[in-house]
Protein backbone atom coordinates (compact mmCIF):
# COMPACT_ATOMS: atom_id res chain seq x y z
CA UNK A 1 0.00 0.00 0.00
CA UNK A 2 2.64 2.65 1.08
CA UNK A 3 4.28 1.82 -2.44
CA UNK A 4 1.38 2.07 -4.47
CA UNK A 5 1.12 5.90 -3.41
CA UNK A 6 5.25 5.86 -3.17
CA UNK A 7 4.52 5.30 -7.23
CA UNK A 8 1.09 7.48 -8.12
CA UNK A 9 2.70 10.53 -6.04
CA UNK A 10 5.39 10.03 -8.22
CA UNK A 11 3.72 12.25 -11.55
CA UNK A 12 3.24 15.43 -10.23
CA UNK A 13 6.92 15.61 -8.28
CA UNK A 14 8.35 14.52 -11.51
CA UNK A 15 6.39 17.70 -13.40
CA UNK A 16 9.64 19.33 -11.81
CA UNK A 17 12.24 16.84 -13.67
CA UNK A 18 11.55 18.72 -16.81
CA UNK A 19 12.31 21.75 -17.58
CA UNK A 20 9.87 24.61 -19.39
CA UNK A 21 7.19 21.76 -19.34
CA UNK A 22 4.36 22.86 -21.12
CA UNK A 23 0.78 22.61 -19.72
CA UNK A 24 -0.32 19.91 -22.23
CA UNK A 25 2.71 17.76 -21.29
CA UNK A 26 2.11 19.05 -17.34
CA UNK A 27 -1.75 17.31 -17.87
CA UNK A 28 -0.18 14.37 -20.16
CA UNK A 29 1.78 13.63 -16.94
CA UNK A 30 -0.39 13.92 -14.41
CA UNK A 31 -3.15 11.70 -16.36
CA UNK A 32 -0.04 9.17 -16.28
CA UNK A 33 -0.63 7.88 -13.56
CA UNK A 34 -4.35 6.74 -12.95
CA UNK A 35 -4.26 6.02 -16.78
CA UNK A 36 -1.91 3.01 -15.98
CA UNK A 37 -2.76 2.38 -12.29
CA UNK A 38 -6.48 1.44 -13.84
CA UNK A 39 -4.62 -0.47 -17.20
CA UNK A 40 -2.62 -2.51 -14.25
CA UNK A 41 -6.15 -2.76 -12.39
CA UNK A 42 -7.80 -4.19 -15.27
CA UNK A 43 -4.85 -6.65 -16.27
CA UNK A 44 -4.69 -7.67 -12.26
CA UNK A 45 -8.07 -8.28 -11.53
CA UNK A 46 -9.74 -10.95 -13.22
CA UNK A 47 -6.01 -12.44 -13.54
CA UNK A 48 -5.50 -12.94 -9.13
CA UNK A 49 -9.51 -14.46 -9.71
CA UNK A 50 -7.86 -16.97 -12.03
CA UNK A 51 -4.27 -17.47 -11.46
CA UNK A 52 -4.36 -17.50 -7.40
CA UNK A 53 -3.42 -14.20 -5.32
CA UNK A 54 0.15 -15.18 -4.43
CA UNK A 55 0.94 -16.25 -8.12
CA UNK A 56 -0.59 -11.64 -9.49
CA UNK A 57 1.88 -11.13 -6.65
CA UNK A 58 5.01 -12.22 -7.92
CA UNK A 59 4.44 -11.38 -11.54
CA UNK A 60 3.43 -7.37 -10.10
CA UNK A 61 6.71 -7.30 -7.90
CA UNK A 62 9.01 -8.37 -11.21
CA UNK A 63 8.08 -5.20 -13.14
CA UNK A 64 8.31 -3.15 -9.89
CA UNK A 65 11.94 -4.18 -10.49
CA UNK A 66 11.72 -3.41 -13.83
CA UNK A 67 10.62 -0.07 -13.45
CA UNK A 68 12.32 0.73 -10.37
CA UNK A 69 15.81 0.51 -12.27
CA UNK A 70 15.12 1.83 -15.34
CA UNK A 71 13.92 4.82 -13.02
CA UNK A 72 17.01 5.28 -11.55
CA UNK A 73 19.21 4.14 -14.76
CA UNK A 74 17.35 5.03 -18.19
CA UNK A 75 14.88 7.96 -17.32
CA UNK A 76 16.81 10.44 -18.93
CA UNK A 77 14.36 12.23 -21.26
CA UNK A 78 10.65 13.02 -21.03
CA UNK A 79 9.94 10.05 -22.94
CA UNK A 80 11.62 7.35 -20.82
CA UNK A 81 10.67 8.70 -17.61
CA UNK A 82 6.84 8.00 -19.10
CA UNK A 83 7.53 4.58 -19.99
CA UNK A 84 9.33 3.62 -16.60
CA UNK A 85 6.80 5.34 -14.68
CA UNK A 86 4.16 2.93 -16.73
CA UNK A 87 5.63 0.31 -15.32
CA UNK A 88 6.05 1.02 -12.12
CA UNK A 89 1.82 2.40 -12.13
CA UNK A 90 0.71 -0.93 -13.69
CA UNK A 91 2.31 -2.68 -11.06
CA UNK A 92 1.31 -0.72 -8.63
CA UNK A 93 -2.34 -1.55 -9.67
CA UNK A 94 -2.05 -4.90 -9.98
CA UNK A 95 -0.75 -4.84 -6.53
CA UNK A 96 -2.69 -3.22 -4.61
CA UNK A 97 -5.81 -4.28 -5.97
CA UNK A 98 -4.71 -7.88 -5.29
CA UNK A 99 -3.63 -6.92 -1.37
CA UNK A 100 -7.47 -5.61 -0.89
CA UNK A 101 -8.78 -8.99 -2.46
CA UNK A 102 -6.37 -11.05 -0.47
CA UNK A 103 -6.40 -9.13 2.80
CA UNK A 104 -10.25 -9.78 3.18
CA UNK A 105 -9.89 -13.37 2.96
CA UNK A 106 -7.22 -13.73 4.97
CA UNK A 107 -7.57 -11.95 7.79
CA UNK A 108 -8.93 -13.49 10.55
CA UNK A 109 -12.92 -12.48 11.01
CA UNK A 110 -12.50 -10.40 14.82
CA UNK A 111 -9.17 -8.45 12.81
CA UNK A 112 -10.24 -8.03 9.54
CA UNK A 113 -11.72 -4.82 9.83
CA UNK A 114 -8.90 -3.29 11.84
CA UNK A 115 -5.91 -4.46 9.46
CA UNK A 116 -7.37 -3.77 6.37
CA UNK A 117 -8.07 -0.12 7.62
CA UNK A 118 -4.81 -0.17 8.80
CA UNK A 119 -2.94 -1.90 5.68
CA UNK A 120 -4.78 1.37 3.82
CA UNK A 121 -3.19 4.05 6.58
CA UNK A 122 0.01 2.98 4.75
CA UNK A 123 -1.32 4.50 1.66
CA UNK A 124 -0.68 8.26 3.15
CA UNK A 125 2.61 7.31 4.80
CA UNK A 126 3.99 6.53 0.85
CA UNK A 127 2.95 9.83 -0.12
CA UNK A 128 4.57 10.93 3.04
CA UNK A 129 7.73 9.56 2.88
CA UNK A 130 8.22 10.92 -1.06
CA UNK A 131 7.26 14.18 -0.53
CA UNK A 132 10.14 14.61 2.09
CA UNK A 133 12.81 12.54 0.34
CA UNK A 134 11.95 15.07 -2.79
CA UNK A 135 11.81 18.25 0.10
CA UNK A 136 15.10 16.91 1.51
CA UNK A 137 16.53 16.37 -1.78
CA UNK A 138 15.81 19.66 -3.65
CA UNK A 139 17.01 21.64 -0.54
CA UNK A 140 19.94 19.83 0.02
CA UNK A 141 21.53 19.29 -3.93
CA UNK A 142 19.20 21.13 -5.82
CA UNK A 143 19.54 18.13 -8.66
CA UNK A 144 17.12 16.39 -10.44
CA UNK A 145 19.30 13.75 -11.33
CA UNK A 146 20.03 12.95 -7.74
CA UNK A 147 15.90 13.10 -6.60
CA UNK A 148 15.21 10.38 -9.23
CA UNK A 149 17.97 8.34 -8.11
CA UNK A 150 17.06 8.78 -4.52
CA UNK A 151 13.62 8.13 -5.04
CA UNK A 152 14.03 5.13 -7.16
CA UNK A 153 16.26 3.53 -4.53
CA UNK A 154 14.29 3.96 -1.56
CA UNK A 155 11.73 1.87 -4.04
CA UNK A 156 13.75 -0.65 -4.53
CA UNK A 157 14.66 -0.90 -0.68
CA UNK A 158 10.64 -1.32 -0.14
CA UNK A 159 10.69 -4.04 -3.13
CA UNK A 160 13.14 -6.45 -0.90
CA UNK A 161 10.94 -6.24 2.09
CA UNK A 162 7.86 -7.21 -0.01
CA UNK A 163 9.38 -10.03 -1.65
CA UNK A 164 10.38 -11.53 1.82
CA UNK A 165 6.77 -11.27 2.70
CA UNK A 166 5.06 -12.55 0.24
CA UNK A 167 7.54 -15.93 0.49
CA UNK A 168 6.57 -15.98 3.58
CA UNK A 169 2.80 -15.72 3.00
CA UNK A 170 0.29 -18.62 1.97
CA UNK A 171 -2.00 -18.45 -1.12
CA UNK A 172 -5.46 -17.32 -0.12
CA UNK A 173 -6.82 -20.36 1.31
CA UNK A 174 -10.40 -19.17 0.15
CA UNK A 175 -9.26 -18.78 -3.09
CA UNK A 176 -7.95 -22.02 -2.94
CA UNK A 177 -11.15 -23.95 -1.60
CA UNK A 178 -13.19 -22.13 -4.43
CA UNK A 179 -11.59 -23.68 -6.54
CA UNK A 180 -11.36 -27.39 -5.59
CA UNK A 181 -7.89 -27.70 -4.46
CA UNK A 182 -9.12 -28.30 -0.80
CA UNK A 183 -6.03 -30.42 -0.18
CA UNK A 184 -3.81 -27.83 -1.48
CA UNK A 185 -5.46 -25.13 1.02
CA UNK A 186 -5.09 -27.53 3.69
CA UNK A 187 -1.48 -28.34 2.78
CA UNK A 188 -0.77 -24.73 2.68
CA UNK A 189 -2.98 -23.47 6.24
CA UNK A 190 -0.51 -26.46 8.07
CA UNK A 191 2.40 -25.17 6.42
CA UNK A 192 2.42 -21.14 7.21
CA UNK A 193 0.15 -21.81 10.25
CA UNK A 194 1.48 -24.71 11.91
CA UNK A 195 -0.67 -27.78 12.82
CA UNK A 196 -3.12 -26.09 15.51
CA UNK A 197 -3.70 -22.80 14.19
CA UNK A 198 -3.63 -24.15 10.77
CA UNK A 199 -6.40 -26.45 11.14
CA UNK A 200 -8.43 -23.91 12.51
CA UNK A 201 -8.10 -21.65 9.67
CA UNK A 202 -8.88 -24.63 7.30
CA UNK A 203 -11.98 -25.85 8.81
CA UNK A 204 -13.01 -22.02 9.17
CA UNK A 205 -12.57 -21.54 5.30
CA UNK A 206 -14.51 -24.84 4.75
CA UNK A 207 -17.23 -24.18 6.92
CA UNK A 208 -18.31 -20.77 7.11
CA UNK A 209 -20.68 -19.28 9.26
CA UNK A 210 -24.78 -19.14 9.20
CA UNK A 211 -25.54 -15.88 8.64
CA UNK A 212 -28.36 -14.92 11.08
CA UNK A 213 -31.59 -14.62 9.52
CA UNK A 214 -32.32 -10.66 9.88
CA UNK A 215 -32.74 -7.52 8.34
CA UNK A 216 -29.45 -6.47 8.51
CA UNK A 217 -28.15 -8.99 6.45
CA UNK A 218 -30.60 -8.96 3.75
CA UNK A 219 -29.02 -9.52 -0.04
CA UNK A 220 -28.34 -6.25 -1.07
CA UNK A 221 -28.57 -5.92 -5.18
CA UNK A 222 -25.74 -5.74 -7.22
CA UNK A 223 -26.48 -1.96 -8.45
CA UNK A 224 -26.80 -0.58 -4.97
CA UNK A 225 -23.42 -2.44 -4.48
CA UNK A 226 -22.06 -0.89 -7.62
CA UNK A 227 -22.89 2.43 -6.86
CA UNK A 228 -22.11 3.04 -3.45
CA UNK A 229 -18.91 1.77 -3.92
CA UNK A 230 -17.82 3.86 -7.54
CA UNK A 231 -19.55 7.24 -6.54
CA UNK A 232 -17.33 7.06 -3.11
CA UNK A 233 -14.32 5.52 -4.78
CA UNK A 234 -15.05 8.19 -7.54
CA UNK A 235 -15.03 10.80 -5.02
CA UNK A 236 -12.03 9.63 -3.43
CA UNK A 237 -10.09 9.22 -6.16
CA UNK A 238 -11.09 12.40 -8.36
CA UNK A 239 -11.72 14.73 -5.38
CA UNK A 240 -8.34 14.43 -3.26
CA UNK A 241 -6.93 13.99 -6.71
CA UNK A 242 -8.05 17.44 -7.91
CA UNK A 243 -7.13 18.89 -4.54
CA UNK A 244 -3.69 17.92 -4.03
CA UNK A 245 -2.40 16.54 -7.14
CA UNK A 246 -3.57 19.04 -9.76
CA UNK A 247 -4.14 22.51 -8.61
CA UNK A 248 -0.90 22.82 -7.20
CA UNK A 249 1.20 22.17 -10.78
CA UNK A 250 -1.66 23.75 -12.47
CA UNK A 251 -1.63 27.06 -10.17
CA UNK A 252 1.11 26.65 -7.42
CA UNK A 253 4.45 24.40 -8.49
CA UNK A 254 6.33 25.66 -5.73
CA UNK A 255 3.83 23.60 -3.04
CA UNK A 256 3.19 20.47 -4.85
CA UNK A 257 5.78 18.54 -2.68
CA UNK A 258 4.22 20.14 0.23
CA UNK A 259 0.60 19.77 0.14
CA UNK A 260 1.36 16.48 -0.80
CA UNK A 261 3.54 16.06 2.66
CA UNK A 262 0.78 17.92 4.57
CA UNK A 263 -2.22 15.47 3.16
CA UNK A 264 -0.06 12.48 3.41
CA UNK A 265 1.14 13.29 7.39
CA UNK A 266 -2.59 14.33 8.26
CA UNK A 267 -3.98 11.02 6.56
CA UNK A 268 -1.80 8.72 8.15
CA UNK A 269 -2.29 10.31 11.94
CA UNK A 270 -6.13 10.14 11.00
CA UNK A 271 -5.90 6.21 9.87
CA UNK A 272 -4.76 5.21 12.60
CA UNK A 273 -8.64 5.27 13.86
CA UNK A 274 -8.34 1.67 12.17
CA UNK A 275 -6.87 0.63 15.36
CA UNK A 276 -10.85 0.22 16.24
CA UNK A 277 -11.73 -0.69 13.03
CA UNK A 278 -13.63 -3.86 14.17
CA UNK A 279 -15.69 -1.97 16.71
CA UNK A 280 -16.98 1.11 14.54
CA UNK A 281 -19.67 0.92 12.27
CA UNK A 282 -18.64 1.17 8.23
CA UNK A 283 -21.89 2.93 7.41
CA UNK A 284 -21.20 5.14 10.00
CA UNK A 285 -18.01 6.17 9.10
CA UNK A 286 -18.17 6.12 5.61
CA UNK A 287 -21.00 8.61 5.78
CA UNK A 288 -19.55 11.25 8.25
CA UNK A 289 -16.41 10.94 5.79
CA UNK A 290 -18.06 11.94 2.78
CA UNK A 291 -20.25 14.22 3.91
CA UNK A 292 -17.24 16.25 6.28
CA UNK A 293 -14.99 16.10 3.00
CA UNK A 294 -18.15 17.68 1.16
CA UNK A 295 -18.57 20.44 3.72
CA UNK A 296 -14.93 21.11 3.64
CA UNK A 297 -14.31 20.92 0.05
CA UNK A 298 -17.58 23.49 -0.89
CA UNK A 299 -15.84 25.76 1.96
CA UNK A 300 -12.40 25.93 0.35
CA UNK A 301 -14.43 26.61 -2.72
CA UNK A 302 -16.05 29.78 -0.70
CA UNK A 303 -13.29 31.05 0.34
CA UNK A 304 -11.25 30.89 -1.85
CA UNK A 305 -10.58 35.19 -2.54
CA UNK A 306 -9.26 34.78 1.39
CA UNK A 307 -7.06 31.53 1.55
CA UNK A 308 -5.21 32.78 -2.10
CA UNK A 309 -4.34 36.01 0.19
CA UNK A 310 -3.10 33.68 3.14
CA UNK A 311 -1.54 30.99 3.23
CA UNK A 312 -1.86 30.13 6.85
CA UNK A 313 -5.77 30.03 6.13
CA UNK A 314 -4.97 27.86 3.37
CA UNK A 315 -3.11 25.46 5.61
CA UNK A 316 -5.31 25.43 8.13
CA UNK A 317 -8.47 23.80 5.76
CA UNK A 318 -6.03 21.45 3.73
CA UNK A 319 -5.55 20.11 7.26
CA UNK A 320 -9.07 19.83 7.98
CA UNK A 321 -10.00 18.66 4.59
CA UNK A 322 -7.79 16.37 5.03
CA UNK A 323 -9.30 14.69 8.35
CA UNK A 324 -12.21 13.75 6.60
CA UNK A 325 -10.65 12.55 3.05
CA UNK A 326 -8.23 10.38 5.66
CA UNK A 327 -11.83 8.55 7.47
CA UNK A 328 -13.89 7.97 4.27
CA UNK A 329 -10.59 6.93 2.43
CA UNK A 330 -9.96 3.95 4.38
CA UNK A 331 -13.73 3.21 5.10
CA UNK A 332 -14.57 3.19 0.89
CA UNK A 333 -11.38 1.65 0.11
CA UNK A 334 -12.22 -1.37 2.95
CA UNK A 335 -15.66 -1.75 1.58
CA UNK A 336 -15.16 -2.15 -1.93
CA UNK A 337 -13.25 -5.57 -1.81
CA UNK A 338 -15.63 -6.77 1.12
CA UNK A 339 -19.00 -6.61 -0.64
CA UNK A 340 -18.19 -9.45 -3.65
CA UNK A 341 -18.18 -13.29 -3.41
CA UNK A 342 -14.33 -14.86 -3.19
CA UNK A 343 -15.15 -16.10 -7.39
CA UNK A 344 -15.32 -12.63 -8.27
CA UNK A 345 -14.07 -10.56 -5.98
CA UNK A 346 -10.54 -9.45 -7.94
CA UNK A 347 -13.01 -8.75 -10.52
CA UNK A 348 -15.47 -6.80 -8.98
CA UNK A 349 -13.19 -4.78 -7.26
CA UNK A 350 -10.72 -3.84 -10.49
CA UNK A 351 -14.04 -3.05 -11.64
CA UNK A 352 -15.37 -0.57 -9.45
CA UNK A 353 -11.53 0.97 -9.03
CA UNK A 354 -11.32 1.04 -12.74
CA UNK A 355 -14.27 2.76 -13.24
CA UNK A 356 -13.39 5.29 -10.27
CA UNK A 357 -10.42 6.21 -11.58
CA UNK A 358 -10.79 6.11 -15.07
CA UNK A 359 -13.90 8.74 -14.28
CA UNK A 360 -11.21 10.40 -12.64
CA UNK A 361 -8.59 11.14 -15.62
CA UNK A 362 -11.51 13.13 -17.37
CA UNK A 363 -11.36 15.46 -14.69
CA UNK A 364 -8.09 16.38 -15.06
CA UNK A 365 -8.36 17.33 -18.60
CA UNK A 366 -11.54 18.79 -17.60
CA UNK A 367 -10.06 21.10 -15.30
CA UNK A 368 -7.08 21.79 -17.09
CA UNK A 369 -9.34 25.22 -19.00
CA UNK A 370 -10.64 25.79 -15.65
CA UNK A 371 -9.83 29.14 -13.36
CA UNK A 372 -9.17 28.00 -9.64
CA UNK A 373 -12.09 29.15 -8.78
CA UNK A 374 -14.34 26.63 -10.93
CA UNK A 375 -11.89 24.20 -10.82
CA UNK A 376 -12.61 23.99 -6.42
CA UNK A 377 -16.45 24.50 -7.33
CA UNK A 378 -16.16 20.97 -9.32
CA UNK A 379 -14.13 19.27 -6.72
CA UNK A 380 -16.80 20.08 -4.31
CA UNK A 381 -19.46 18.47 -6.82
CA UNK A 382 -17.26 15.36 -7.07
CA UNK A 383 -17.48 15.30 -3.18
CA UNK A 384 -21.48 15.36 -3.49
CA UNK A 385 -21.04 12.55 -5.88
CA UNK A 386 -19.46 10.49 -3.51
CA UNK A 387 -21.23 11.76 -0.59
CA UNK A 388 -24.84 10.38 -2.10
CA UNK A 389 -23.10 6.64 -2.66
CA UNK A 390 -22.45 6.74 0.91
CA UNK A 391 -25.41 8.12 1.94
CA UNK A 392 -27.10 5.10 -0.27
CA UNK A 393 -25.33 2.50 1.48
CA UNK A 394 -26.52 3.93 5.27
CA UNK A 395 -30.26 3.65 4.25
CA UNK A 396 -29.76 0.60 1.95
CA UNK A 397 -26.52 -1.51 1.98
CA UNK A 398 -25.50 -3.61 5.59
CA UNK A 399 -23.30 -3.51 7.92
CA UNK A 400 -19.68 -4.77 6.98
CA UNK A 401 -17.78 -3.76 10.22
CA UNK A 402 -18.10 -4.82 13.75
CA UNK A 403 -17.21 -7.98 13.69
CA UNK A 404 -18.53 -9.35 10.51
CA UNK A 405 -16.93 -11.96 8.57
CA UNK A 406 -16.69 -11.82 5.12
CA UNK A 407 -18.77 -14.23 3.91
CA UNK A 408 -21.54 -12.23 5.67
CA UNK A 409 -20.19 -8.85 3.72
CA UNK A 410 -20.69 -10.44 0.21
CA UNK A 411 -23.57 -12.55 1.10
CA UNK A 412 -21.71 -15.70 0.61
CA UNK A 413 -23.61 -17.56 3.46
CA UNK A 414 -27.25 -18.47 3.51
CA UNK A 415 -29.79 -17.73 5.96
Amino acid sequence: MLMENYIFSLAPIATGWVSNMPKNLTSLLLSWAPIWLIIGIAVAGPISDRLGRKNTFYVTMTLYGIGGLGLIFLSSTYVTLLVFLAVLLFASGGEMNTIMVASHEMMPRHHRSKTMMLELNFINLGGLLLAILSMTTRAWSHSVELEKVSVGIALLLVLVVLLFARVNTPESLRWLVRHGAKEEAHHQALKYYGAEEGERRYQAVIEPPKRQVNNQYLKVSVGIRLYATMATAFAGAAGFGIFTYVVAPYYYQSLTSQIIFVAGLVGFITGFIGLWGNRLSRKHLLLWGYLGTFVFAFIIYLTTGTWTKNLDLFWVLVVLFNIFVAVGYITEDTLKGEVWPTRSRGTYTALVRFVSIGLYIGTIYLTAHYSLSHTLLFNAVVWAIGASGAVLWFFKGLETGRGVAIEEASNETEA
